[in-house]
């Protein structure tokens, strides 16, 4: 562990030299990181397709081209990012220039999963380094392969004193969570994100959580179920359902149910089946790790003796660590599988008569990270969004608000608490400091003791305030 406190207290001291760094220089780091990132494409591929099977082309989409993008987007707009803002007068102090400037916040820790092992690290990496932090990095030790692959980019771009990637189990992140970082972001579940939460109260860190929770889809009557069946088949079962963001669970008006499964059964079978029987190992990625798999064959099974129906699927592969897309109906608010987060490919589908019962089933469980709304109606699309409180929303869509670098991407309470990607990335990473220069003519001293025959001033603040 010397290490850890090594890198610490080098990047400690370093943190006054990048304060002085400029748009340019910032601007250059995050070029020299793309090009290594460039330099080791061919072994992120590798190393993500071991790790979780990942295809090509979905690593290239979700991991490879999302940062190049948050990267570039940086690049074109730092100078404006990192340019005082004027804030205006007041008439109780007229004279003075108001700024806000956005200053790096020291030494920052990113702790990332597994799921999206490059993309996660990658993503936050960006706003610290365009914020000028210095920052540790502590990838997953559940995917090995991508967290050497981050390791070397690291190692080939930066020295240790500016970002260093620290390798190891859940010890070595307990380790991590007991030095006084100046700024945390973390991306996880909710339970470690507690843990992480209050590691970090003891030396008053800052964090920016990234967590999950059970994202809800609503179908309203009034939709194209075709378009929203197969947006829901790809949105749930990329990355085999391992999405923080991924549609958890389903409310649709009962009327409806069975014609939605045939259309998520036929689109699901087109994108990741060879046939109607096997799947598709060469698109349809693995669950991550024994104890995962185990426990989404767990849901399927504790939801079934709790009443539930097994309509599409469930297989289950042990030795590829595969489970085949699941559909379930019938299923008991006591089951497990309503209670946690998925996590994988099981969807529960369950139907509603008053759109007035599904907002009211939403709003029974934690603030999640993600709604997603089918519908034509203007008014219930309205109601839905004024009426929830969710990290995101997106409208006939799913997952897309995430790939908006212009847009916040965060949770609301318990799905997570700050905002990443583009310039709320770099606010979260930055300190908001307020500088306000006061001319040399102004009138504070009206407000200075002695306060006899000072009533009038008090008449006058009352007015201009």
């Amino acid at each position: 562990m010397n290490r850890i406190e090594d890198v610490f207290s080098s990047q400690q001291a370093h943190q006054y030299v990048l304060r002085q760094s400029n748009a340019l220089q910032r601007i250059d780091l995050l070029r020299k990181l793309k090009s290594a990132i460039q330099a080791h494409e061919d072994e992120i591929y590798v190393a993500l397709h071991k790790d979780l099977r990942k295809n090509r082309f979905e690593t290239s989409v979700t991991e490879l081209f999302f940062i190049y993008g948050e990267i570039d987007f940086a690049i074109k707009n730092l100078r404006h990012w990192m340019a005082p803002v004027r804030i205006g007068k007041t008439l109780s102090n007229p004279f003075a220039k108001n700024r806000v400037y956005y200053e790096p916040k020291g030494v920052c820790l990113i702790i990332a999963p597994w799921n999206y092992p490059f993309q996660l690290v990658m993503s936050p990496l960006v706003s610290a380094i365009a914020a000028g932090n210095c920052v540790v990095v502590k990838p997953s030790e559940l995917s090995p392969a991508t967290s050497k692959v981050v390791s070397r980019i690291i190692l080939d771009t930066f020295e240790e004193e500016h970002v260093a990637c620290i390798e190891g189990n859940a010890d070595t992140a307990q380790h991590l969570l007991q030095l006084p970082f100046d700024h945390i972001f973390f991306t996880g579940s909710t339970e470690i994100g507690k843990v992480v939460m209050a590691a970090a109260a003891k030396n008053l860190t800052s964090v920016t959580l990234e967590l999950g929770g059970k994202s809800p889809t609503i179908i309203d009557r009034e939709v194209n179920l075709e378009k929203a069946a197969q947006k829901i088949a790809w949105g749930k079962l990329v990355n085999t359902g391992q999405t923080c963001i991924a549609p958890d669970y389903m409310l649709i008006p009962h009327e409806r149910v069975d014609e939605f499964i045939g259309l998520y059964i036929k689109f699901a079978t087109e994108m990741y089946f060879k046939s109607k029987e096997e799947i598709n190992t060469e698109v349809y990625g693995k669950i991550i790790n024994k104890r995962n798999f185990d426990r989404l064959n767990q849901l399927i099974t504790d939801a079934v003796e709790k009443g539930a129906r097994l309509n599409w699927g469930g297989k289950s592969d042990d030795k590829n660590q595969t489970i085949y897309p699941a559909v379930l109906t019938q299923v008991s608010k006591e089951a497990a599988v309503m209670k946690e987060e998925i996590f994988g490919p099981i969807l529960p589908i369950l139907p509603y008569t008053d759109i007035n019962e599904a907002i009211a089933f939403i709003n029974e469980k934690p603030k999640p990270l993600a709604l997603y709304i089918f519908s034509k109606n203007k008014a219930n699309i309205k109601k839905i969004i004024k009426s929830t409180s969710v990290g995101g929303t997106c409208v006939n869509d799913v997952l897309v608000h995430i790939a908006n670098p212009k847009l916040p991407f965060g949770g609301a309470n318990h799905s997570g608490m700050g905002s990443s990607h583009g310039f709320f990335g770099f606010k979260d990473f930055s300190h908001e400091r307020t500088v306000v220069k006061q001319r040399s003519i102004d009138f504070n001293n009206m407000i200075y003791p002695p306060y006899q025959a000072k009533q009038w001033v008090l008449k006058l603040l009352k007015k201009v305030m």
